[in-house]
């Protein structure tokens, strides 16, 4: 009997320590959610702490939010805490948009929290976006371009500064497209405007015709926000990109004739070429001729043909024709006196 007193006793006294350190570590934590009427179970307070979650945000959290007139239980803080996600942060929105008016459940705001984890934003800022608009620059400075440049019909250019005043649609911003999407498409509705107006002074003398037609082709579809405005911040006359078009393809065509040209000359010098061959080809054969005339003489004379007096009048006549050639002044080579 006294074994089993003293084993008795000593159970009692380990739970009696159990339950002195519970009360220890969560008494304080357990007296504050009560007096702020958000009452946290001890238990659950237990099963947090074995589970490595921070009873102190879990109890204050959810105390902020009764605070605020939002009733949410222990269990789904403690949830979306192990899944990665920023609790406070979470409440500070659901409070935010509460007091604005603003549809926004846990569950929306959760996923809200979790698509922003690691892009620098969060749930808050979204909801505070929701709220007070914010203006984006289009073009964005930092992209490395002050303007965006279109080509009218006239062919002279324009260089648009716009400021786009948009506000977070937060049915849309877990998987909508981010503000680089809202930037280009309201830069290629720009563009698309500039062209279609007939003259670079339209768009000067009328500058709210650009951001009507931006405005009207709805480019806030399937985005994270939604477009209130497009202000058109700035107006610049831009190059003549006609004149510069049309210069460049004369230069394009002036190549190309030279190049055109090049070959035809080219050609007349192949040409001229090959009836220069000929022509020394030509005078090869009377050169060849001459040589036989001598020969031609012997065989005359041998034969019997050919004089000795036929001959001398020969070189005589010959002498003659060279000096009045001589007198006139003609300058023609030897062969073509013979």
């Amino acid at each position: 009997m006294d074994a089993l007193y003293l084993v008795g006793v000593a159970v009692l006294a380990v739970f009696g320590l159990v339950f002195a350190v519970i009360l220890f570590n969560f008494f304080g934590v357990w007296l504050r959610a009560r007096i702020a009427n958000a009452p946290v179970g001890m238990g659950k307070m237990v099963g947090m702490r074995l589970r490595r979650v921070p009873v102190g945000l879990i109890v204050d959290s959810r105390i902020t939010a009764v605070k605020a007139g939002i009733e949410i239980p222990s269990d789904p803080l403690e949830a979306h805490y192990l899944a990665g996600g920023d609790v406070s942060q979470v409440i500070l929105a659901l409070i935010a948009a509460d007091k604005a008016g603003i549809s926004l459940d846990f569950n929306r705001a959760c996923a809200i929290d979790l698509a922003t984890k690691g892009t620098g934003k969060t749930v808050l800022e979204a909801v505070r976006t929701s709220i007070n608009p914010k203006v984006i620059d289009a073009p964005n400075p930092a992209m490395g371009r002050a303007t965006i440049d279109g080509v009218a019909k006239d062919g002279i250019g324009a260089k648009v500064k716009a400021r786009v005043t948009v506000r977070s649609h937060l049915d849309r911003f877990v998987g909508g497209a981010t503000e680089e999407t809202i930037i280009a498409r309201v830069g290629e509705g720009i563009v698309s405007a500039i062209g279609s107006a007939d003259s670079y002074k339209d768009v000067l003398e009328n500058p709210d015709r650009i951001s009507k037609a931006v405005l009207a082709k709805g480019l806030d579809s399937n985005t994270a926000f939604e477009i209130l405005s497009i202000d058109i911040a700035d107006v610049d006359v831009g190059d003549n990109i006609g004149a510069k078009l049309q210069s460049e393809q004369a230069d394009a065509d002036k190549r190309v004739a030279q190049a055109k040209a090049e070959v035809r000359r080219a050609a007349a010098v192949a040409v001229e070429q090959e009836m220069r061959a000929k022509t020394q080809e030509m005078r090869a054969k009377v050169v060849e001729a001459e040589a036989q005339v001598p020969q031609a003489m012997a065989d005359a004379f041998r034969s019997g043909h050919l004089g000795i007096m036929d001959y001398y009048r020969m070189k005589n006549v010959q002498a003659d024709t060279s000096m009045r050639e001589s007198i006139a002044g003609t300058d023609k080579p030897r062969t073509e006196a013979t």
